[in-house]
This record gives structure tokens, C-alpha cells and sequence, in this order.
């Protein structure tokens, strides 16, 4: 409230203006340090009613005081601020008991919110008794603001049992959030067990979930667990849910609903403490409107929902990302390699379609198939080249898409040998075609949505839904169609 005491501490002199004329403004009676001693010595003398800190100061760092903050007054709000923007800052700030993350740079009027939200609140979180393990390769890397908005929520959720869903295009990484969530949570002594819908015949799903009876079907010759089983006390990761059958939707929900289950062929009901963490990179809202996914499922997993973006909309993450790769492959046996500016510059021009994926493969072949101990332009280049040919780039026009076609065809039976490939294969083409031809369309029509929705032959909605739902850009082009 305006006229409470804001404990401020932050090394950078303009900041700390800027947040002092901010802040006063709204009525609130600032105290700025630049040190952390200072900012103690205030603590310990029970002043402010909010302390908003930096992390790294020239006399120390925030997080190793604010265990002795917590003990020695755990009302008092926290407002971490870092330039390290980090998956594990962001964690190593929620476990430390603060209130809340704000990356650099801020918004104003965000500060502002968070403040008057900190002060408002009755009840304070309890500090977390575990601290993470500082690990050399961090779950999930880069810095964009689209990452820093993920690493928030994800800090929000670790000490919940609360489910999630997690949506996002093919390589993203939704598997690693989910390992996340696992690591980092009140579960991480417990197993984390994964089950890919789209990999396993739908007639078995069932008993993959549930465990069977010996004798429940023919080759049943013995008792078997299921994956539920298998991840009492943990997390259990369904992926790619959009491609799970009616029935064992059905048996899903009736789960999350009471708790327990039956395995197939059996008569005693199990209960079961997992946490549920699903993904999909379908649309789930068409998929129920097609009477192809249960609303009351739906509704059920998608408590707090998570969306990833794809690597065309975090462009800036590529040198981290590349890097971190680069070093995942030497510390594998591959020689130590760097890759040049340009060659970085040139890789944050394409538009991957295969995004994060698509990216650590590139890198690992790089590691591996090139001599030189810097990665050239060139070789960036003849790379991307190679796979233009099967995608759509932010500055090429569209590829032939009989090749697109051909291409995710030929990856989809690569992922699965010596299996046939799952059903699927209409809608996971039309995921790689929809998105380009689009854009294509809208940019050809100068952005005019009415007129590309009459030469896609769709309703101007439709369209407009789907631009929204894909994020397509539109990008003016001088050449039009008449």
C-alpha cells in the first residue's frame, strides 16, 4: 500500500533511480542502497516493509543473506532482480523464499504490480528447505523473454503437486520442462516415468497406464505394472495426450477424478499418488470440437498451462543454446570447437523448423563430422542449405511441399525402426504445410487477412484464429497480388 517503506538495493546507479522515482511516485517511501551491507543493516534494524534486491552487488551476493532475511524476519516480501537470466537463477531465487523473480530489463509497471501484490498479500510462502544442487549444465538454457516468463511459472510450480500442460510445436522441449518440474520439485526423490502416446499401439495404452492381470488378454501369460505403477510418488509424463484413444481417456480422467484405478483384467481398485504433467503439440480445442479428446479431460490436465515457444520466436537463445550443445558434445569425447560470430549471426536467420531439436542436431553433426576447430560461415551455410531444401526459412519462399512431405515421412520412420511409424502422420504433415502456406499467403496479400482468407478458402475467423494460435508473423512484402 502507498505509504509503506520499499527496502531497495541495487549497484547500478540508474536503476536505482529509475525505481526510486517509480516507486515514490506511487506514494511509497523508497530507501536505496547500492551495497549489501547497508541493505542488512536495515533488515536487522526491522525497517521496510519490502525489500527489492539485486543479486550480484561489489560486496556480495543477495542470495547468500537471505537465508539469515528469511530466519530473521520470513514476513518481510523479497523481490529478486538479476541480469543473470537463468533457469537457475530464477529457481535459486524461489527456493530461497522470494517472493518474486523480475528479470532485467523490467517493465515499470510490472515492479509496480509486484510490489503492491507483495504488500497486499495476508499470507507469505514458506521458505523451501531444499536448495538445488548448482549443476554445470542448467535443464533449460537461454535468456529471451520468452524463456524468462517459463522459468518464473516453472518456479512458481516446483514445491505444487498441481497438474500441467505443456503445449508447443514438435522440439521444443516439453519433455524437459516435465524433467524440470520432476528435478526441481518436492518429488524429485521419486521416479519420473514417460509414456509417449503416439509410440505405443492403441490398443495396448491401457495396459501400458494401467498394468494388467496374467490371463486380462491373449499374451497376458504374467502380472505386468504400468506406468502408473511405476511412478508412485513421482511424476508421470503423458506426451502427446491429443493422440490418446477415447477409452483410455475415459479410464484417465476417472484417475484424476477418484484417484485410483483398476488394471486391465483386474477388480481391485489401486489408489495412486502421482503428479500428472501432459503435452502435446496438437490442438486440443479442435481435437474435443472433432469428438476426438474428452472436454472433461481437457479441463482436468490443463490446470496451469505452459506454452513453449518455438525457436523462431526466441531467436536471441541460439548462441546460448549452440553452446551448450557445443559443450554436451565435447564432454562425450568430441573436440573442443567453437563456432564463429557469423556463422552464429547466419543460424539466427533461419527459421528452424524442427526448432530446438532441429538445432542440437545441427550442432552435434557440426561436432562431429568437421575437422576445423572453428565452425565457419561456410560450413553453417552448406548445412542450412541442406535442410532448406525440406523446410520453409523466414527469407526464402516456400519449399517444393511434395519434398516437405517426403521429408517428415522419411524422419517420422527414422524415429521409429525398426516400428511402423504411429497413426498420425495426416495431421503431423499438415502441422509442417498450415504454418508456411499461411504466411506465405498473408505476406503475399500485403497482411490484408480478408483477401488471404479468400484465397486460402477459409472464414476470415478461421484464419485470424490460426494466425493467433501459430503466432505468424505477417511481414509486408512490396510484391502483392493483384
Amino acid at each position: 500500500m502507498p505509504g509503506q517503506t520499499i527496502l531497495l538495493a541495487d549497484d547500478d546507479a540508474a536503476i536505482r533511480m529509475v525505481l526510486n522515482q517509480a516507486l515514490s511516485r506511487a506514494g511509497y517511501d523508497v530507501r536505496p542502497t547500492g551495497n549489501i551491507s547497508t541493505m542488512w543493516n536495515w533488515v536487522t534494524r526491522g525497517e521496510g516493509d519490502i525489500l527489492i534486491t539485486d543479486v550480484s552487488m561489489p560486496d556480495g551476493n543477495a542470495f547468500d543473506v537471505m537465508p539469515k532475511i528469511k530466519k530473521l524476519r520470513p514476513d518481510l516480501p523479497i523481490v529478486v532482480m538479476s541480469a543473470q537470466n537463468t533457469f537457475m537463477t530464477a529457481i535459486r531465487a524461489s527456493e530461497l523464499g522470494a517472493y518474486e523473480y523480475l528479470p532485467k530489463p523490467f517493465d515499470i509497471t510490472e515492479v509496480l504490480n509486484v510490489v503492491g501484490r507483495a504488500l497486499a498479500d495476508a499470507t507469505r510462502p514458506a521458505d523451501a528447505e531444499r536448495r538445488a544442487e548448482e549443476q554445470e549444465n542448467m535443464p533449460l538454457v537461454g535468456r529471451s523473454a520468452a524463456m524468462q516468463d517459463i522459468y518464473r511459472a516453472l518456479a512458481r510450480l516446483m514445491q505444487t503437486d498441481l497438474t500441467v500442460m505443456i503445449t508447443g510445436e514438435s522440439g521444443t522441449g516439453k519433455e524437459l520442462v516435465a524433467k524440470a518440474l520432476h528435478n526441481f520439485g518436492k518429488r524429485k526423490n521419486g521416479p519420473f516415468v514417460a509414456i509417449n502416446m503416439a509410440a505405443i499401439p492403441r490398443d495396448l495404452i491401457e495396459a501400458e497406464l494401467f498394468g494388467h492381470e496374467k490371463g486380462a488378454f491373449t499374451g497376458a501369460t504374467a502380472r505386468s505394472s504400468g506406468r502408473f505403477e511405476q511412478a508412485e510418488g513421482g511424476t508421470l509424463f503423458l506426451d502427446e495426450i491429443g493422440d490418446m484413444p477415447m477409452d483410455a481417456q475415459t479410464r484417465l480422467l476417472r484417475v484424476l477424478q477418484e484417484g485410483e484405478y483398476t488394471m486391465v483384467g483386474g477388480r481391485t481398485s489401486i489408489k495412486t499418488d502421482v503428479r500428472i504433467v501432459a503435452a502435446t503439440h496438437r490442438d486440443l480445442s479442435q481435437l474435443i470440437r472433432q469428438g476426438l479428446f474428452r472436454e472433461d479431460l481437457y479441463y482436468r490436465l490443463n490446470v496451469v498451462p505452459i506454452r513453449l515457444p518455438p525457436l523462431r520466436e526466441r531467436i536471441d537463445d541460439v548462441p546460448d543454446l549452440a553452446a551448450s550443445f557445443l559443450k554436451q558434445a565435447q564432454r562425450e569425447g568430441e573436440p573442443v570447437k567453437v563456432i564463429a560470430p557469423e556463422a552464429i549471426r547466419m543460424m539466427q536467420q533461419y527459421h528452424w523448423p524442427g526448432n530446438v531439436r532441429e538445432l542440437e542436431n545441427l550442432v552435434r553433426r557440426l561436432a562431429a563430422l568437421y575437422v576445423d576447430d572453428t565452425i565457419s560461415v561456410e560450413i553453417v551455410q552448406n548445412e542450412l542449405n541442406l535442410a532448406d531444401r525440406a523446410t520453409f526459412t523466414a527469407k526464402a519462399g516456400p519449399a517444393d511441399i511434395g519434398t516437405v512431405i517426403e521429408t517428415e515421412l522419411a524422419q517420422m520412420f527414422r524415429e521409429h525402426e525398426p516400428n511402423m511409424p504411429p497413426p498420425g502422420i495426416y495431421q503431423r504433415v499438415l502441422d509442417k504445410v498450415e504454418v508456411p502456406l499461411i504466411s506465405t499467403v498473408l505476406n503475399l496479400c500485403s497482411g490484408n487477412q480478408i483477401k488471404a482468407a479468400e484465397l486460402l478458402g477459409l472464414n476470415r475467423n478461421t484464419l485470424r484464429k490460426k494466425v493467433r494460435n501459430h503466432g505468424i508473423e505477417i511481414v509486408k512484402q512490396s510484391r502483392q497480388l493483384s
